[in-house]
């Protein structure tokens, strides 16, 4: 996990396993450039179209996504789009394939954080299960694989729960509000459009060879 406090009561999570990903995709992009131009020469740059999709994928799918939570609320930043959950909105938070917000019209889920699949519980510690916030557990105090502090959604669930309820018990969040408030989706168009380009690209490189 990458959570770190930033100013205006901000912090935000990475899964670290995400960043693995993403120093590898930059390792293999650097590596076909570096030997293309050796064995080929400048002349090959045009072909490395293909090497510089996988690094921006390796950026956009990997580095970037993150969960963020601050006093307005939690958002999202996932590959293509960004999601703004006010705190009013927010209804429950669930683990099951991923960190996933609800709210009274629609769910959102998140790219950086997601479960360990139904395998993930089977090495859990007792000491995993103990003192996380009251909402996470079911009944007779059981918790989902995806609500483990080893898991990528746990970690940021405690992160989100915490802060929800820290803003619940101080009075700060009205409640009855969730049918009225709505979450904040943005498209990034400019990620979307550059995904197409170096795909364009990539295949121009690939056929003309």
């Amino acid at each position: 996990m990458s959570s770190a406090p930033h100013a205006g009561n901000v912090e935000v999570f990475k899964a670290r396993t995400n960043k693995w990903f993403a120093w590898l995709s930059w390792a293999v992009a650097g590596f076909g450039a570096v030997a293309t131009i050796a064995m080929a020469g400048p002349g090959a740059l045009a072909g490395l179209a293909p090497l510089a999709f996988i690094a921006f994928m390796g950026w956009q799918l990997f580095w970037m996504p993150s969960v963020v939570v601050h006093d307005a609320g939690v958002t999202l930043e996932n590959p293509f789009r960004s999601v703004e959950v006010p705190w009013a909105a927010l209804v429950h938070v669930d683990t099951r394939f991923a960190l996933t917000l609800v709210t009274a019209g629609k769910s959102y889920t998140s790219w950086a954080a997601p479960a360990p699949g139904i395998w993930g519980g089977r090495h859990a510690r007792p000491e995993d299960l103990h003192g996380l916030p009251a909402t996470t557990y079911g009944p007779g105090r059981s918790v989902r694989p995806g609500d483990l502090k080893t898991t990528d959604s746990g970690q940021a669930a405690m992160l989100v729960r915490a802060r929800w309820h820290e803003l619940a018990e101080s009075g700060r969040l009205a409640s009855g509000d969730a049918d009225t408030t709505a979450a904040t989706v943005t498209v990034r168009w400019v990620a979307i459009g550059a995904v197409v380009l170096l795909l364009a690209a990539s295949y121009l490189a690939v056929t003309v060879r």
